[in-house]
């Protein structure tokens, strides 16, 4: 069977995309390993209607009523190869076999890739987190770190410093910009130097950051803004071109999340820099509206 779209990862971009595939009564097949990237949090907040729900138990939600829908199918699988072929594209599958479609929606999401600190992998998504607006609230008012990733942290540790007390751990020597020493007194954030090392607490619970000076800097909670690699190689085999960013590469797209490969569209966090749960499920719309349109004016 050959589907319209085949939507290589099942999240809030690729259920979303499916889900305008799936009104418009298209044959569409979501592909997913079972990893989305928020899976290590307990709860997703700032979702509309839906704060504070695991992510699993929205993501098993959506997927319920997509299922609704006879024209979709799900395939629970690593997708590792795709190709294009006769005027579609092939899609290889780990244990599966291969699938065909007239179109491809990629949104595989990024993987991050943490700084190699004793203690901080099992924290993460805990009391080790990236965005603020998903996880701030939850620990207001508690004291606060950010660790210095890019040349951004600075700005990071200012917007922190509206949920509690912040240090800006500079993971070496002070490098900061007279702007950014100005900016971070005005935010009253302090600021520590030397390598971190190691977290302390009875994971997941935080309580020092260790530095290799033998200062211990008191902490709750830290916020970190990791480097991110594509979740999967299927972009870079399609030959799609990538943007980089702050934090890492992005698939390019359009305004209606077509990439530079014609018939190839991409939403979520594999195609932009800013990410979040709204802005992926959003983007997924997007995409599986402009799939739709390719699909019917044959563009």
């Amino acid at each position: 069977m050959t589907f319209d779209v085949l939507v290589v990862g099942g999240s809030f971009a690729g259920l979303s995309a499916a889900m305008q595939l799936a009104r418009a009564r298209r044959p569409v097949c979501v592909v997913d390993a079972g990893a989305p990237r928020n899976r290590f949090a307990e709860a997703s907040h700032g979702f509309f209607a839906q704060d504070g729900v695991p992510p699993f138990e929205l993501l098993e939600q959506a997927r319920g009523k997509l299922r609704a829908y006879p024209s979709v199918t799900f395939v629970d699988a690593f997708a590792t190869s795709a190709r294009a072929d006769g005027g579609g594209f092939v899609l290889g599958l780990d244990g599966h076999a291969p699938l065909r479609a007239r179109k491809l929606v990629l949104a595989h999401g990024v993987r991050d890739v943490l700084p190699e600190i004793g203690g901080l992998a099992e924290r993460w998504g805990r009391t080790v987190l990236h965005c603020p607006y998903c996880h701030g609230y939850e620990v207001a008012g508690r004291t606060l770190g950010v660790l210095s990733t890019s040349p951004m942290s600075a700005h990071h540790a200012a917007l922190v410093a509206d949920w509690g007390p912040v240090t800006l751990l500079l993971d070496g020597p002070d490098t900061l910009s007279d702007e950014d020493r100005a900016l971070l007194r005005r935010r009253n954030v302090a600021v520590a130097t030397g390598r971190v090392v190691a977290l302390e607490g009875d994971a997941p619970a935080l309580t020092a950051a260790v530095l290799d000076n033998g200062r211990r800097v008191p902490l709750e909670a830290l916020f970190i803004g990791p480097r991110t690699v594509p979740a999967s190689p299927l972009a870079d085999q399609l030959g799609c071109a990538f943007d980089e960013g702050m934090a890492g590469s992005a698939i390019r797209v359009d305004e209606m999340k077509q990439t530079t490969v014609p018939g190839v569209f991409a939403a979520g966090d594999a195609a932009r820099g800013m990410h979040n749960a709204t802005f992926a499920s959003a983007d997924g719309v997007m995409a599986g509206v402009a799939a739709h349109r390719s699909l019917v004016f044959d563009l």
